[in-house]
């Protein structure tokens, strides 16, 4: 395999990890905590945030003729991405546990925290959620894809940065026909990393659970 490759995936993985970390600072600079995915601002903060809330009649007066007309065609997007998480949830259900793959959690993909937001009237709010969903979602289902890749065809591909999902490093490169052969069944069930990482966030959660 491309060592060069490898360690890129790495880095890159790396610097995911370090850009969760800040954002964790921010909540000390923008005092709030978040507990079991709940976000507490203090009582002062939000009254100063309903100081920056436009009221939804204002909203409504202010916002563009082509943004109110383009509104349907956004929410109609929620047909297909629903019907994305449903067959992506009963696919993985159904398949997995044949293939011998860990299942994808939802619940890590899904994140509901902006309605807290104070400063963000109801049509920001529902807005705001309905693009957490909905990225959630494709998130939720690329990852799904990815490890239904990693079991069928762990095959790099020829030249192409933006593929590079969270399994890609697993795979062998685009035209090594003898270490494909050699390692196919093996890759098939190195999903090691993954139930590592599961059992690592569940001790965590429940360090939390039992110090509030």
């Amino acid at each position: 395999m491309n060592n060069r490759l490898e360690s890129l995936l790495e880095q890159m993985r790396a610097l995911e990890k370090e850009v969760l970390q800040e954002t964790r600072k921010k909540e000390t600079e923008f005092c709030y905590k978040v507990h079991d995915r709940k976000v507490q601002f203090t009582t002062e903060v939000r009254t100063r945030h309903r100081q920056f809330r436009t009221s939804l009649h204002r909203y409504v007066l202010h916002s563009r003729f082509l943004v109110l007309l383009t509104t349907p065609v956004i929410w109609m997007c929620a047909i297909p991405i629903l019907l994305t998480d449903v067959m992506g949830t009963i696919y993985q259900a159904i398949c997995f546990p044949i293939y011998g793959i860990p299942k994808v959690r939802r619940g890590d993909y899904l994140v509901f925290d902006r309605h807290h937001l104070t400063y963000l009237n109801l049509a920001e709010k529902l807005s705001c959620e309905y693009c957490a969903y909905a990225n959630g979602i494709l998130a939720y289902f690329t990852e799904i894809a990815a490890r239904t890749e990693q079991h069928w065809c762990p095959i790099k591909h020829a030249g192409c940065v933006k593929c590079a999902h969270s399994r890609y490093k697993k795979f062998v490169d685009f035209g090594d026909a003898e270490q494909y052969r050699l390692h196919v069944e093996e890759i098939r069930r190195a999903y090691g990393d993954i139930e590592a990482e599961a059992e690592k966030s569940g001790a965590k959660e429940t360090v939390l659970k039992n110090h509030p």
